[in-house]
């Protein structure tokens, strides 16, 4: 079979890193080099790239066979990483909140002494009573519940209830502290340092988690959705660096694009995707209108110019008719969340500049509807996808599954550095090291819940969800008294109210009703349980 090299000696550059990265003391960002070729040909072939008649001299291949070597030893510390939690807009700052992530429990509180959002590990060290289920006392320390126990931002222990006034500190001892991990927010999201050794205290000096400007643009939408998936980060970085299954798997739910050629109804065609060099950070992948980036652990995302001439005539004709303004720019951004084995968390936003006032009107539930809608059309698939997966073993993922074409080209990538850079799957330390039984696949209600994956946790749909409960039930209470009054009038004589009237206000009885029906099967759908079946699309 053949297989797929990088035709090295034809780019002087290739050496070059394609992912820029400043110093460690600033932020990392990827910028295209000024002049600088980013387009790296595949080329099939089954001779080696460097042969005995290469134009390498003998001096130079030894150095670039000892680079491979050094870039192929290295492998990617799982720990040694900042991740996303949640975005900064759902964290509400008069209580503690559980998350979990990279199988390490945390709690995240607000600290207003110091001003400042702190993540501490999710256990009193009294009795390891989880500290998300307690409060902020009117100190502003961390109070766990179960004994009054309370902290400080920096993990010390402020006061024990039951020490005696006139007896030894014993709060002040090092095993009444909590682990304490590095936290910061850039980009609207809260980061965390997987370390709590207090080596890693001031990390953030030094290594800063990786920063996207368009999002701290107020000249750009800023809008973010975040959800609990119940299928692994794996799987999850998969099927987001796959555009081939948007046009199947979203049919009807999403907006495509027009193209001239078409090979049925829902519009699957070749994709061209040249990925570029794959090294232990990440991988760089251009398609025909932008480019795509994956910068491990958590973050994959790409952006394009929408209404971008096509460079030959070829595309033209297979390109589509874009209906975007000109000289615009818009982004996907995904941050992949590994949570425990089967379960991630997603991140998702997607800034661009034209068009902001739409989110400047409508609240954020309004487009999380669609956006929720999307995640459950495939979720179902994935979920069974992961289990057969498991079932394989990772290492025979290629085996397993027939990726011939290119639109498969980032997934296969993907599989690549994991495989190679990653150890196969998220390193979980000693978490979950014993191999358990696969669980049957749960009933729908349950695998496409969306309030404790969502709604819960989504301060704009918790909101929404709330308010509308509550007008829901004001609409029955009025067609219950507007019934009520007709019938007290009917009672006390006929000439109290007309027939008119009385049948106008058992009308409005009667729509005051059926509106509740349809917001409660509304809310329903929308905050709770929405199934999606594929066969009737």
């Amino acid at each position: 079979m053949e297989h797929l090299h990088l035709q090295a000696s034809v780019f002087p550059s290739i050496h070059r890193p394609l992912i820029i990265t400043r110093d460690t003391t600033t932020t990392t960002i990827f910028r295209k080099p000024e002049g600088a070729k980013t387009h790296i040909p595949l080329v099939r072939t089954k001779k080696p790239v460097f042969s005995a008649t290469s134009s390498i001299p003998p001096v130079e291949s030894s150095v670039i066979d000892a680079e491979k070597q050094i870039e192929e030893s290295r492998q990617f510390d799982w720990y040694a990483h900042w991740y996303p939690v949640v975005p900064v807009c759902d964290l509400d700052k008069r209580k503690p909140h559980s998350k979990k992530v990279i199988g390490i429990d945390i709690v995240i509180w607000w600290d207003r002494n110091e001003d400042s959002w702190k993540v501490f590990d999710d256990a009193c060290p009294h009795r390891l009573a989880p500290l998300s289920e307690g409060r902020i006392d009117q100190w502003g320390r961390l109070q766990c519940v179960y004994h009054g126990w309370c902290f400080g931002g920096a993990g010390d222990c402020k006061f024990i209830p039951q020490a005696p006034r006139d007896g030894p500190p014993i709060h002040t001892s090092k095993r009444a502290c909590v682990a304490v991990y590095p936290s910061c927010v850039q980009n609207g999201i809260l980061w965390f340092w997987p370390n709590s050794d207090p080596l890693y205290k001031d990390i953030y000096l030094e290594r800063k988690p990786h920063y996207i400007p368009e999002l701290d643009d107020p000249s750009f939408t800023n809008m973010m959705i975040c959800r609990d998936i119940p299928y692994g980060y794996e799987v999850l970085i998969e099927n987001l660096m796959d555009p081939a299954h948007v046009p199947y798997a979203h049919y009807g739910i999403m907006r495509m694009l027009f193209y001239t050629l078409k090979a049925d109804r829902e519009g699957g065609r070749p994709l061209e995707i040249n990925v570029q060099k794959i090294d232990v950070n990440g991988f760089t992948a251009k398609q025909v209108f932008g480019e795509n980036f994956f910068v491990p652990p958590c973050l994959y995302y790409g952006f394009f110019i929408p209404g971008g001439p096509p460079t030959n005539a070829k595309a033209k004709e297979e390109s589509p008719s874009l209906p975007f303004p000109p000289n615009k720019k818009a982004f996907l951004i995904f941050y992949c969340i590994p949570v425990t084995p089967g379960n991630s968390r997603l991140i998702f936003a997607s800034p661009r500049n034209f068009a902001v006032w739409i989110e400047r009107i409508f609240p954020n539930w309004i487009f999380h509807i669609g956006q929720n809608l999307i995640l459950d059309s495939d979720l179902y698939l994935l979920h069974v996808e992961e289990k057969k997966l498991i079932e394989a073993g990772a290492l025979n993922w290629h085996k397993s599954c027939y990726v011939p074409t290119k639109a498969d080209a980032l997934v296969v990538a993907f599989r690549r550095w994991l495989n190679k850079y990653g150890g196969t799957q998220v390193d979980w330390k000693t978490k979950y090291t014993q191999l358990t039984p696969q669980t049957p696949v749960p009933p729908r209600e349950q695998l496409f819940d969306r309030y404790w994956t969502h709604t819960v946790n989504c301060r704009s749909c918790s909101s929404a969800y709330k308010q509308l409960q509550a007008i829901n039930i004001v609409l029955q209470l009025v067609s219950v008294c507007l019934v009520g009054i007709v019938a007290a009038s009917k009672q006390s004589g006929a000439g109290v109210m007309s027939i008119a009237v009385r049948y106008g206000i058992v009308g409005l009885a009667l729509a005051c009703f059926m509106f509740s029906k349809w917001l409660s099967h509304f809310i329903y759908r929308t905050f709770r349980y929405h199934d999606y079946d594929h066969a009737f699309r």
